[in-house]
């Protein structure tokens, strides 16, 4: 049986997930209206608690200001990447121009980035209640406490590496890295969450061999990832394509993507196969209101989504509603599948 406390637990790692979620979408929303130097400096916002409204409130001298920041910081990391080995990486940052070049203020965007990072303050704040309520599994589950403290610094860490995001004035590598320490946080959120869920259940037992449906559960999940991976890079040529046109000609820019963006029209087909295989194998070995075929039904729809939001921004002229959409949508499969994961994993085949 499940105590008060657990079940307070659960519920807060359960918020933790869904605002982690709404950062994720706040944060293709930035992407989307090209936001993300609205605030030249971190953590604050042109030096202020509460971001400027006018540009009368900011210094004459503020582009220079935080051109001379952003420099500093970014020798700075260099240094740190030179101590990695990554030295022409490191070389690539000293040398890159675009970060001299100082952003215009814009109070639209100054406050869509803002709210951006105010979101990922309510995460972080979750995340630490999420790992300080953990230690009540000391006697019983110790992973948890263990996971959801690593947490806390991996939250602390993506933090850290936002900031280098708008230092290096959206570095295209940073920002595939940033995404990709975004699903880390969500995958512990979720596996905790689930961990403490089945913590006093028995393993459900089904008549049907799962070895097969674990073992292309993971393909799919591996699969998702390099789509991710792939999107996000179509993301940061769509900004570079953008940026040398002025931001004119939209209707353009997929067109001029390349390579990239077949591999990631392609790679979709494959997802949307082998989630539909996934389901079809589920809904063959689980029944009724069972957690996996809940969930399989949870994925297709989503799935749906994602794949419209797709076809809007490829042949729609890359509307920033449907950017912020997809990129929530594919994080949303993504946790989706690997709870599905979890809950197979957990399953037992009956044997006489």
């Amino acid at each position: 049986m499940i105590s008060r406390s657990e079940q307070r637990f659960i519920r807060i790692n359960l918020i933790t997930i869904i605002v982690t979620l709404l950062v994720i979408l706040a944060g293709g929303i930035v992407r989307s209206t090209g936001s993300g130097m609205g605030c030249p400096d971190w953590p604050k916002c042109f030096d202020r608690y509460i971001p400027p409204t006018d540009i009368s409130q900011l210094p004459a001298n503020y582009k220079e200001k935080y051109v001379a920041g952003r420099i500093k910081k970014n020798e700075k990391f260099a240094k740190y990447l030179e101590s990695m080995g990554k030295k022409e990486l490191a070389d690539s940052i000293r040398h890159d121009q675009t970060i001299s070049v100082p952003e215009e203020f814009n109070p639209a965007k100054t406050w869509t980035e803002y709210l951006n990072r105010l979101a990922g303050v309510l995460a972080g704040i979750f995340l630490f209640l999420t790992a300080a309520y953990s230690f009540i599994y000391k006697k019983t589950a110790k992973r948890i406490i263990v996971l959801s403290v690593l947490n806390v610094f991996v939250v602390g860490y993506q933090a850290w590496l936002g900031s280098i995001v708008v230092s290096t004035n959206l570095m295209q590598w940073v920002v595939t890295v940033h995404m990709l320490l975004a699903l880390v946080i969500l995958a512990i959120s979720i596996y905790t969450y689930n961990y403490a869920k089945q913590l006093h259940k028995e393993p459900s037992v089904i008549m049907y061999r799962i070895a097969w449906l674990k073992g292309f559960m993971f393909f799919t999940l591996a699969v998702s990832i390099a789509q991710i991976i792939l999107g996000t890079e179509v993301r940061e040529a769509i900004d570079v394509i953008a940026k040398s046109l002025l931001f004119n000609e939209r209707n353009t820019w997929i067109s001029k993507v390349g390579s990239v963006f077949n591999y990631h029209r392609d790679l979709a087909i494959l997802v949307v196969i082998s989630n539909g295989i996934i389901y079809k194998m589920v809904i063959d070995r689980f029944s009724g209101k069972a957690a996996p075929l809940l969930t399989a039904r949870f994925i297709l729809l989503t799935l749906l989504i994602q794949v419209l939001s797709g076809f809007i921004l490829a042949y729609i002229s890359l509307p920033p509603f449907a950017q912020a959409l997809h990129i929530l949508f594919s994080t949303m499969l993504f946790s989706l599948q690997f709870y599905l994961f979890l809950l197979v994993y957990r399953t037992r085949t009956y044997k006489q």
